[in-house]
Parts: structure tokens; sequence; C-alpha cells
């Protein structure tokens, strides 16, 4: 049986988790055919994320091989492009004023479906629910491989009827939702009429590439992961910085990642005149923010809005509690016990998290991150979830 992966970007810096999941088949004997609709618009610092976009098909990087495919399914597959071109009407219909797009991701798909029935695929998965997914629906409306798709939100699961969810999955193979809160928002909204297809399938570690090692940091540097986008709320973080700063002065907070909001942290930051407590460090490869991690006291997410960020878990894993928020997923991973929840975009919450953060001791912190650890080790073990992924595909071993 033949795999394939399919990504509307890949690879991406925010999503190292995919290159690992593929990692983790091709490692248990099942190689992958990488697929994508298009390479990412910025320049990848990871030498592993260089290494994988070489060893990807780019559906839209040749227009006239588009074009070709688009005029051969025509004349070769009348009945299936019926199909496909029915489906896409849903599609439009379901997302008004999105034609244009939808009618794109149909030429895609036909591109797609004729390079996975040349290498003989007979499976393709997909992460995320929108672009990709619609490109694999339709690719398999055409005659291409049976798919399946893991739905990881927030975004996804904000208006699912304009993103035709229940249709992908009335379609697909299976879905994985990478949280408990995840698989409930989907089943709701698909009323129960797929549950036997909708599966927690967590995202997962490389756990012996994440160790703790001896010692906890005596700073008080805090790390914050991520792109730098107003659901992040890097700007709320900023000014919450400042009530805590004046408490707590050897606070320092390292912003990895970049973003179309990164010029309003900035200015916040010269504003507040903390510019001696946050480091713009800018993009990192995977290596770079385990080592941030492993230097700091804990990293600090403080999203609106977030599924289960991978970063959280490999925050557990290097033994460094979180700060977080108790949106969506997060509390199926982080309480008390390993970390703080503040309320989303709630300024006194956070300030109130962050000063306890501050007052606690390496021991104390020591001790969550170990708990966080063995939570990690429990839940978000890769080889562990992609196995599970294989048995859902039907794959063995």
């Amino acid at each position: 049986m033949k795999l394939a992966y399919l990504l509307n970007t890949y690879p991406i810096t925010s999503t190292t988790f995919v290159r690992r999941e593929i990692a983790a088949h091709e490692a248990a004997g099942h190689p992958v055919l990488r697929y994508a609709i298009r390479p990412w618009h910025t320049a990848l610092v990871d030498p592993e994320d260089v290494a994988e976009a070489g060893r990807t098909l780019y559906l839209l990087r040749n227009p006239v091989r588009l074009a070709g495919a688009a005029l051969r399914e025509v004349v070769t597959n009348p009945l299936g492009l019926i199909r496909a071109l029915r489906v896409t009407a849903r599609l439009i219909r379901a997302a008004p004023g999105r034609g244009a797009l939808q009618l794109a991701y149909l030429v895609e798909a036909i591109r797609l479906k004729q390079e996975t029935v040349r290498r003989q695929v007979d499976h393709l998965h997909t992460h995320f629910s929108t672009n990709s997914a619609s490109v694999a629906l339709l690719s398999h409306l055409l005659g291409g491989p049976r798919f399946s798709m893991t739905v990881h939100g927030p975004d996804e699961l904000f208006d699912m009827s304009a993103n035709a969810l229940a249709l992908k999955v009335e379609h697909a193979t299976f879905v994985a939702a990478i949280s408990d809160y995840c698989r409930w928002a989907i089943d709701t909204h698909t009323g129960g009429a797929h549950s036997d297809r909708i599966h927690v399938v967590r995202c997962g570690l490389d756990l012996d590439a994440f160790d703790a090692g001896e010692g906890f940091p005596q700073n008080g540097d805090l790390v914050c992961v991520g792109r730098i986008i107003p659901a992040k709320a890097q700007v709320l973080l900023i000014e919450a910085l400042a009530c805590v700063v004046p408490r707590h002065p050897e606070l320092r907070l390292i912003l990895i990642g970049d973003g179309e909001d990164r010029p309003a942290v900035e200015a916040r930051v010269a504003a507040l005149g903390l510019g001696d407590h946050v480091v713009f460090a800018g993009w990192a490869s995977g290596s770079e923010v385990r080592a941030a991690l492993l230097r700091a006291r804990a990293l600090v997410l403080p999203s609106l809005a977030e599924g289960l960020p991978i970063v959280i878990m490999e925050s557990f894993a290097l033994g460094r509690p979180v700060l977080t928020t108790d949106a969506f997923g997060m509390p199926e991973l982080v309480d008390a016990s390993c970390g703080w929840l503040a309320r989303p975009g709630d300024m006194d919450s956070l300030v109130q998290c962050l000063d306890d953060m501050m007052s606690r001791g390496p021991d104390a912190l020591a001790a969550m991150g170990r708990i966080g650890r063995a939570r990690v080790v429990a839940m978000h073990d890769q080889n562990a979830s992609a196995r599970r992924l294989r048995d859902l595909m039907g794959l063995r071993g």
C-alpha cells in the first residue's frame, strides 16, 4: 500500500510536526510521497525543512502542466469530472464569493489525481481541513486515492459550514482530531452522523530528541514561540510584562517567530520602555528553539485561540512549565500541576499568572516541568500517534 501526504504550504516553520510524522511512518517502513499546493513564501531556516522541500512536488509550480492536465481530464475522464464539478458547486455554495478559488482547487485536484494515479498511491492524508482537504476530496471524486485528514483548529472550527467540513467528513475514510475538544466540535457539527470515523489522534514528538538534562535555569528568561499575529496576543503579553517587570526586574522575554503584528509589538515595547526586557529573535530552527527553551524558566503562549500547539509539548518534554490560556484544547494538556491557564485576552489574569510564575523558585518550576514531561510521554509520543494513523489507514506496522 502506497501512502502520500498533501499540504497547502509545505514545509513551513510552524508545521515541523508534519515532517516528523512523515519521518515516523518512514522509520516504520512506509515510504511517503510529499505533495503541496505551493511552497512557503519565506526562506526556510531549518536544514531539515530545506531538505524536505526538495522531496516535495508542488502542484502550482508549473502552470503549463496544470493546463495540460485539465485538458487531458476533460477528454479521458468526463464522468469523474462531472462528479467533481457537482461537489465543486456545493463548495462554492458553502462559501459565496470564493468561486474562483474553488475552481482553482478543482484544477489543482486534477493535477494531483493524475500524479497520484501515476505513482499508484493508495491513500492520501492531509493536515488541516481547509484548502488541501478540498483538493484531496476533489481528487478522490475524480478517481484518485481515498483520503483522510487531520483537523487541528482553531480556524477550521470557526465557520465549519463555510469550510464545508461536513461534506469533507462524509467522503473521508476517517478524520483525525488532535484533541477531545476538536473531535467534539466536528461530531457536533455533523450531527453525530459520522461519529465512527472521527478519532482523536494527538500530535506527537520524537521524545528521544528532547532531553531536559540536569539542573534548572536560575535566570528570569521566558520564551514565546510562534507567528507574531493578533491571535497569538503578543501585544497583550508586552502590556502584561510592563505590569510585572517592576516587581521582577530579572524578567526577559525572548520572542521567537515573526509575522504581521511585529511592528505593533515593537511599538509597544518601545512605548513602555521594555527594550532591555524583550528580545526579537526571528524565526529559529528546531534545535535553536529547543536550546532557547532549555535556557528559560518557562514557555509563555497567551493565545486568544489555538488548537493544541506543538511547542507546548516541546516545552514540557524539555521539563519546562507552560503559561498559556484555557482556550479550546489547551486544558487537555496544561493545568495547575504543570503550568498556568490565563483567560484569553484578560490582562489581569495574565498578569496574575506571570507574577506567580516569576515568584516560583527553580525547584518548584522543575517539579512542574517533570509533571509536564510525564504527561507528554503518556499522551504525545510521535511513534504511537503515527502508528495509530497507520492503523486507521489500513497500513500494517
